[in-house]
């Protein structure tokens, strides 16, 4: 059978990719870091263009079902993740002359993992979604890794790939048990399939559905899965680790969002449960953790496993909720978290250049560095979800209607205790930020790090003033 192929379509992940060819070779041909960096950031940019003509066309279709599909929810996704590599690129170039990273490889390890974040918002078949899935995670094991001297890096990326080797087995091995009991590829033939299953098959069906949540739980550090991020947050150079928490997580978000609305929707009586579980699990045990962090960056490493679980938690309604509902909520959350963490980490990246990675370290920055204080102070109240900063509100008031609205009053309970925990520890770092010091340092911020800064400040800034920007381009991407 011959498929047709849209180019048009595939346009903004073929930029990507075909950038990441074109930065290495420019390294081959010995062309400057500073022009490696510009060749990425004009790939970045000319893919967030494409996006529009992309908009609303398909690709690799048999009759009905397609591959690949660039509608309104794929393309909020590949915005998130292309404008917040734009920042994850501005962060590098400080950290490649300080820790010497070979800029070819750098930039082209990043663009071929961000190939795989935007399929994987596209991808409408399961063996898409897997290539995917291992497209984003092959090029990260390089990029911890890639400080060859450093035994942390070396010993950060060890353990990522352990886990992201189990991980896809798993998610195979679900993908499997799914397929033998379906016998289709393409999540709406495998919706048919599951709705018509006979009652003895659908045990199996139950096994590689919670097999398939499993792998993606590795991939965005939900509990019990989560184990890896907080010292492979810390190994990595901090513009990776950036990468992973917002892009990665960005990625791995879309594509469990998209398997279970299109393709597991029929047996949502039985991953719903489940994943409310996990969504407790993960944000109780993530921020009891972030209280413990004296290093800047494990607590944000911690808070990002607090995070993930505050974005299954609209998915646990399952069957009792409208995909419509808890699709828009997770879409919205994840936009809103993309904006406050990239923000912060970019500050912390500034702050860590001359090796102050502790919270102490922080103490009085406002008076040495009063714009980069206050930059961090609002991410913070933003994660809180304390005015001035309302986006971080807004988006837990978004995935509490969700919860409750699956009759997960439970869950919105458990919340609303992790709400709590969360005020401390990011209450406690913007204090420190503004407390006296006897000898604060002054922190250079280079142009490319302070534009980094500045556009994750604006975005966070215009979304506190204007939520309902976020919340309608989610609602309107959800069909």
């Amino acid at each position: 059978m011959i498929q047709s192929i849209d180019y048009l379509a595939l346009l903004p992940t073929l930029i990507v990719a075909v950038g990441s060819i074109v930065v290495l070779l420019a390294d081959a041909f010995g062309l400057s870091r500073r022009l490696i960096g510009l060749l990425t950031l004009v790939a970045l940019v000319a893919a967030t263009v494409a996006l529009a003509p992309a908009h609303g066309r398909t690709t690799f279709c048999t009759g009905r079902s397609c591959s690949y599909a660039a509608d309104d929810f794929a393309t909020l996704f590949q915005a998130i993740v292309l404008l917040a590599a734009v920042v994850v690129v501005l962060l590098s170039h400080g950290e490649m002359r300080r820790s010497a990273l070979p800029a070819g490889e750098y930039h082209f390890l990043l663009l071929a993992a961000l190939a795989g974040a935007l399929l994987l918002a596209a991808g409408r078949d399961l063996i898409t979604l897997v290539v995917a899935l291992e497209t984003l995670s092959l090029p990260v094991f390089a990029l911890v890794a890639l400080r060859r001297h450093d035994g942390v890096a070396s010993e950060a990326a060890l353990k990522l790939f352990l886990v992201s080797v189990v991980s896809s087995a798993v998610t195979l091995f679900g993908i499997s048990l799914v397929y033998g009991v379906t016998g289709a590829m393409y999540l709406d033939q495998v919706a048919t399939g599951l709705a018509h299953l006979p009652p003895d098959l659908k045990p199996v069906a139950a096994a590689g559905i919670v097999a398939v949540i499993a792998g993606f739980g590795f991939k965005v550090a939900a509990v019990p899965f989560h184990f890896w991020a907080p010292d492979v947050y810390q190994g990595a150079p901090l513009p990776v680790a950036a990468f992973l928490s917002v892009v990665s997580k960005a990625g791995g978000f879309a594509g469990l969002t998209v398997i279970l609305t299109v393709g597991f929707w029929p047996m949502g009586g039985t991953w719903g449960p489940l994943l409310g579980v996990l969504a407790a699990a993960t944000m109780t045990l993530g921020n009891l953790l972030a209280l413990r962090q004296r290093d800047a960056v494990r607590l944000l490493a911690w808070s990002s496993v607090a995070q993930s679980g505050y974005m299954l938690a609209p998915l646990a309604g399952g069957s009792r909720v409208r995909p419509h509902d808890w699709m828009t909520a997770t879409a919205a959350y994840v936009a809103m978290y993309a904006i406050m963490n990239i923000g912060a980490f970019a500050v912390v990246t500034v702050v860590a250049r001359r090796g102050r990675r502790q919270l102490a370290d922080y103490r009085g920055l406002a008076r040495s560095n009063p714009g980069t204080a206050t930059a961090l102070a609002f991410f913070l109240i933003c994660l809180a979800g304390l005015p001035p900063g309302v986006m971080g509100l807004f988006a837990k008031v978004v995935v509490f209607r969700a919860a409750i609205g699956g009759a997960a009053t439970w869950l919105a309970v458990v919340m609303a205790v992790n709400t709590v925990l969360g005020l401390y520890y990011y209450l406690s770092w913007a204090a420190r930020l503004f407390a006296p010091a006897e000898r604060p340092g002054t922190i250079r911020v280079g142009r490319a790090a302070g534009i980094a800064i500045a556009v994750s400040l604006a975005g966070a800034v215009v979304v506190s003033v204007a939520p309902e920007l976020v919340l309608h381009a989610a609602a309107l991407a959800v069909p």
